[in-house]
Formats: structure tokens, sequence, C-alpha cells
């Protein structure tokens, strides 16, 4: 039996994009007629077949969400995938959850699988290996052929489609200006997360309020990676060899990891040691003790604004709705690891 080629293979084959293969196919006036015999010629020879369920997305609507997640172990995303759901099926909606387990290829390959009739419209977080190569041209592709994304928390910049995300920059900054209202002069930035976005807007926030505050910034306190395993065997030269009175962690884990270091090397906390962490898990809340002092990404509330912005670019009977970027007001949640004044 004769297998049939994808838009994709044949775009592999012939060295252009999807986008190309598509609009020369469709007769578009963007391609020149040699490529489109080039391309057309080629199509046929590879036995391809148009997606007519693709094709008629615009007018047969499936009354499906496609939710693409980095990690489905990180409860952050657990909390947003609910808020999705919530709103998703008080307008009707079904919800097809994957997963891309941070891998570039894997969401990729579930952007195109899906888009093939399956579902309507995307939310979902960018792959931690999309992030560090700068890499996007699957969402183009995508959005480019007619079904809408939303992003949330990890975006793409250069990418035009709606946006979630939080005020990473500000939640590190007030949380580090709150260490320093504490009293603490030498604080200790612990970052796994370096290659996301949100990382390196976290870590901005935190350098900014030590300029602010007219604090040296002491590198050998900054402690910037982009694993966990990485971070867990550097730690403690960070508690050994520096006199630090404070952390601002940039993860859940982060943030255990400086706790569980911190009263091994026998550091009171709060008394001689406070610690904030981004992400307010079931781990940092209920499982510590001391329990951590945490910042609150409002996870549901940002599924919930995505799902909505979905739904509302799918029923819209207008055309060029302008994208618009939601910025949800993170909450510092204060609890035993921060010294109160």
């Amino acid at each position: 039996m004769k297998v049939k080629a994808t838009l994709k293979q044949i775009a592999k084959e012939l060295n252009v994009s999807v986008s190309t293969v598509s609009k020369a196919l469709n007769d578009s006036p963007e391609i020149s007629d040699l490529t489109k015999i080039k391309i057309k010629e080629y199509a046929k020879l590879k036995n391809y077949k148009p997606n007519v369920i693709g094709l008629n997305l615009k007018n047969r609507k499936t009354k499906t969400i496609g939710v693409i997640i980095p990690n489905i172990l990180n409860s952050f995303f657990a909390k947003v995938f609910s808020g999705i759901e919530k709103v998703a099926d008080e307008k009707g909606y079904n919800v097809i959850m994957c997963i891309s387990n941070e891998s570039m290829d894997k969401e990729a390959h579930t952007l195109e699988m899906l888009s093939n009739g399956t579902i309507d419209g995307f939310i979902l977080s960018v792959s931690e290996e999309a992030q560090k190569l700068q890499d996007y041209s699957h969402f183009k592709e995508i959005i480019y052929d007619g079904t809408p994304i939303v992003m949330f928390d990890r975006i793409a910049d250069g990418i035009e489609c709606d946006k979630v995300v939080v005020d990473d920059f500000d939640s590190a900054l007030n949380s580090t200006q709150r260490l320093i209202d504490l009293g603490c002069k030498n604080i200790a930035l612990l970052s796994s997360v370096d290659n996301l976005s949100v990382g390196k807007l976290r870590a901005d926030g935190y350098l900014k309020a030590l300029t602010d505050n007219n604090i040296a910034i002491n590198e050998n306190i900054i402690l910037r990676t982009d694993s966990e395993e990485d971070l867990k065997s550097r730690i403690e030269a960070i508690f050994d060899n520096n006199t630090i009175d404070g952390v601002f962690a940039l993860d859940e884990n982060d943030s255990v990891a400086a706790l569980k270091i911190g009263l091994k090397k026998g550091y009171k906390i709060p008394e001689e040691l406070s610690i904030i962490g981004f992400a307010d898990g079931i781990l940092a809340s209920r499982r510590l003790t001391p329990s951590l002092t945490t910042i609150s990404q409002h996870g549901v509330e940002i599924g919930e604004v995505a799902a909505k912005l979905l739904i509302d670019r799918l029923e819209s009977k207008e055309e060029n709705i302008p994208y618009e970027t939601v910025v949800i007001k993170t909450k510092l949640k204060e609890r035993e690891s921060s010294r109160k004044v």
C-alpha cells in the first residue's frame, strides 16, 4: 500500500516551509508559478491527499480544546489545567490534555496531530527545549493554518497569539524587597530554570531590587542553572563558603532544597535565614517544617482566563480580533520561613 505524504514531509524534502507548501497547493498568489508546479508535482508523486477535515475546520467545530503542558508532575500546571477544564465544561467544550515532557519535537508532533480536525484550538505552555533553542516555527505554522493558540506562563516572544502570564519581574522584585525589609543583606539567588523565559524575568527582578537598595551584587551567592540536579550538587557550596541571611528561590524545588540544606547546615529559620520561593505547591505549604513563604501564581485563574480567551476567539463572528496579553498578579503568602517584622 502506497504511503500518503504529509505537508511536513513535502516541506522537508523540498527544503521549504510548511506554509509555502500549503499556499502552493492552494494556488496562493504569494507563491511563484515555478514553485507551485514543483510542489504540486512532488505532492502528486508522493501521493499527498489533503485532509478534508482540516480544510473544513473553519466551518466545522469539534467543541474540543487541546492543552499541552510541559510537565504533569508540576503542581502549577495541574492547577492551570483544572482552571481550563472548569471553564471548558461550563461552555460545553471537551478538553484533550497532552504532555510535551519538555521536548520540542513532541510538542510539534502533538500540534500537528491534533490540528488535523481533532481540536478547535490550543492552550499551551512552551517546552523547555523550544525556549532553549528559541525555535517557535511549529507555532507559526499552526497559527497560519487557522488554528488559534493561547500561551500561558512560558510564552514565545514574537509569536502573535493570545497570552496569559504572571508578573514574574515585579513579583521577584517585590519578594526580594521583602527580604531586604526584613533586614537581609546577603540574599542568595537559586535558580534551576535559567533557560526559561520566566526564570530570566525573575532573576532580573532580584537584581533590580538589589540595585535599587544599593546592595552590591555578589556573584558568589548567585546560582543560575537549567538543571535541578546541577543546582542540588552546587547549592551546599553557597552555604559553606558564604555568609547568607536570605534566599530567593525561583522554583518550588529550588526553595525546598534551600530549606533542607539551610537546616542541615544549622541555620535557625527564620531567625538566621529567611527564604522565599516561587510557586505555591503542596510541598511548600503543607509538608515542610518550617513551612515556606511562597509566591502564589494563581494557576487556576490563569487556566480560567486562558480558556475564556480561546473560546471567545473561537466563537466570535469577527475576524482579525487583536491579540491580548493578560497579566495575572501574584500574591506573596508569608509562612514560617520568613521573619516577621
